[in-house]
């Protein structure tokens, strides 16, 4: 444990570096910079990194010493460590990360760059649980505010406050991992770093619902049939990963919610579709069920972290990334977010009784010269 004249010296730096003005990074000069890895590019990286991630993280450091409605000491936001309780906070986590790369040497040369992508990739791990820790505490406060029949006041102060955070972190892990993936010394055709200059994204769907039809498979012993439809050779522009975080998403709601209304029914089961659509100014997603839709009452909400479409949201100690993700009421809200991140959107629009629709809007990369949050 740190003395307290080295923890408040940290804070003083976290305070200091967190009213830095962060800079943005568009994402085409990304492609263009990323197009040629050589090793003084991939040192200019490094020397951008170690100045912009310190005033990214204390900035999130600095939020998560004042969450609202007393989100902060909601027991979900400590660790597990070793199987043992820790005092550590999500904010700790921030605070350790801000420590490493303020105290990293200046990067000077080709083995310090090596050094420090090493350390900031270590840190993307590290910060793999935060999304569901945070949403745990979230979670937790929602069942106290119910059990104790209060009207929650700051519950509109806590969804802003998680749409930036999250937000920041989307970006955050971007920068990190762009850097780290520009080191893959046998990058397959078309990829620059994480972005896949030819993506496609029938291949994307089909790889989501695959994944989203496994677990339907463990949870319930059957799974809806996916459809998808579009044009298997068209590509384009994007991050896999974001693109496969929102498909995973959307589709697990969808078959979620056909299988739980069909279950016990002796009518056949409809299949959850999928089309691609490409059109002039957004690449158009729709992901489309049967699976009796949401009340109107409710459709105000879905984009809230406290609100989840799960008749039984899970109740876990130490929450974990994967299918604990469903029920917790954050899988829509961060899916939005990460199609608006590169300037999408997600929408969704239900019929009560029948089915919902939802679209998901995605940018063109190449033609963004507009700095990332």
């Amino acid at each position: 444990m740190a003395s307290e004249p080295v923890a408040r010296a940290v804070a003083e730096e976290v305070g200091r570096w967190g009213s830095m003005k962060q800079t943005g990074v568009s994402l085409r000069y990304m492609m263009e910079f990323g197009s040629r890895p050589t090793e003084r590019n991939l040192l200019l990286s490094a020397q951008f990194l170690q100045k912009e991630l310190p005033i990214r993280i204390a900035r999130r450091a600095l939020e998560l010493e004042s969450l609202p409605f007393g989100l902060s000491r909601k027991p979900a936001i400590l660790k597990v460590i070793l199987g043992e309780w820790s005092v550590n906070k999500v904010r700790d986590w921030y605070l350790d990360s801000f420590r490493d790369i303020r105290y990293f040497p200046e990067v000077r040369n080709r083995n310090d760059e090596l050094a420090f992508t090493q350390m900031i990739k270590m840190i993307k791990v590290r910060h793999n649980n935060v999304v569901p820790t945070m949403a745990l505490g979230v979670q937790q406060l929602k069942n106290e505010q119910y059990r104790t029949r209060k009207i929650p006041t700051a519950f509109d102060e806590i969804h802003e406050f998680l749409d930036r955070f999250y937000m920041s972190r989307i970006g955050i892990r971007m920068l990190i991992g762009q850097h780290v993936a520009l080191h893959d010394p046998d990058p397959e055709p078309g990829v620059i770093g994480l972005i896949n200059t030819e993506l496609s994204p029938i291949q994307v769907a089909q790889a989501a619902s695959e994944d989203a039809r496994s677990i339907c498979l463990r949870e319930y012993g059957s799974a809806p049939e996916i459809d998808i439809y579009g044009d298997p050779t068209f590509t384009f522009p994007y991050v896999s990963s974001h693109l496969h975080l929102m498909l995973f998403e959307l589709v697990k709601n969808s078959l979620r919610a056909v299988q739980e209304r069909y279950m016990n029914s002796d009518k056949d089961v409809p299949p959850v579709r999928i089309i691609v659509a490409d059109g002039a100014e957004d690449v158009t997603i729709k992901v489309s069920d049967e699976g009796g839709g949401i009340p109107r009452s409710g459709l105000p909400r879905i984009f809230t972290y406290l609100y989840s479409t799960a008749k039984n949201p899970p109740d876990m100690d130490c929450p974990s990334e994967g299918v604990t993700m469903a029920g917790y009421g954050y899988g829509l809200p961060i899916s939005r977010l990460y199609a608006r991140y590169f300037g999408g959107d997600l929408q969704i629009i239900s019929m009560e009784g029948y089915g919902t629709d939802a679209y998901l809007h995605l940018s063109r990369l190449g033609d963004s010269e507009e700095p990332l949050p």
